[in-house]
């Protein structure tokens, strides 16, 4: 029986000069040191109080308790490096665009490890842990353009005194600033760097659909899935326990991707 370096390596290899889309979710940066999200690790981040902690409602209600608490889990982020699956993704990414492919990476995730692997086409589509944004509309530090630097925000003072007058507030017109991430009561067109149009536009033209760990518990995730199985490209997910996926037709490779995804590097010659 074929392995799953061989499988994920043969298909990516079949694809020619088409469009190879991945869609990375928490699992992906476990190897890292960063907690998932929703999976069975005894730090995954959602395991308590998801749809009420991660919400604009929620940050209206209690702004300190809503920054106490994101500042509590991006600060295990921040000093992370990337694992080997985020620098074989970019391998991959380089392999298949000499050939004169097109790569495309959509990240759940709102660390910076893909980045910090130098991923070139990258959309994130649920924000970044290093960038905040003014909560009140028509400033231009808010939606739907706007950001700044988390480290330009003044988050320091809060993290030393977590008080309501530590807050950080926006530059421009001193309201309070709020993460750059996409709450559960949030929709994705709501921002621009959320890149949404590209997304919609690339779940309808992959040659080639890989997931690598993904629940499968988010809006995103069920567009590609209806994209790949409605088109019938092949489709991959990566998941350690090799789990069943949420459709027949997508190949479940049961194999952690800092293991597998350097493997079909070597087969590729990426």
């Amino acid at each position: 029986m074929e392995n799953p370096a061989e499988t994920l390596g043969r298909a990516l290899d079949a694809v020619g000069q088409g469009r190879v889309v991945v869609v990375t979710g928490a699992g992906i940066s476990l190897a890292s040191g960063i907690p998932t999200f929703r999976g069975t690790d005894p730090d995954a981040v959602w395991k308590k109080d998801v749809t009420e902690l991660g919400t604009r409602r929620y940050f209206e209600e209690d702004p300190v308790g809503s920054w106490q608490w994101y500042t509590s889990r991006f600060d295990v982020v921040f000093d992370k490096e990337p694992n080997e699956a985020h620098h074989a993704l970019t391998r991959i990414e380089s392999w298949h665009r000499q050939r004169g492919g097109d790569f495309l990476l959509v990240t759940q995730n709102v660390d910076t490890l893909h980045e910090k692997a130098k991923t070139r086409n990258l959309i994130k589509v649920h924000g970044s842990s290093d960038q905040v944004r003014c909560s009140r509309a028509g400033c231009s530090n808010a939606a739907p353009a706007g950001a700044l630097k988390r480290m330009d925000a003044g988050v320091d003072a809060f993290v030393k005194d977590p008080v309501f007058e530590n807050l950080p507030r926006c530059p421009q017109c001193s309201a309070l600033l709020r993460q750059h991430v996409l709450w559960f009561d949030e929709y994705y067109d709501e921002h621009e760097s959320y890149q949404w149009q590209r997304v919609l536009e690339a779940s309808t033209s992959m040659d080639l659909m890989l997931f690598i760990g993904t629940s499968f518990a988010v809006g995103v995730t069920e567009l590609f899935l209806r994209g790949a199985t409605g088109r019938q490209v092949p489709a991959f997910s990566v998941d350690p326990a090799g789990g069943a996926t949420p459709h027949h037709d997508v190949q479940a490779l049961k194999a952690r991707s800092e293991v597998l995804l350097p493997k079909v590097c070597e087969l590729l010659g990426a």
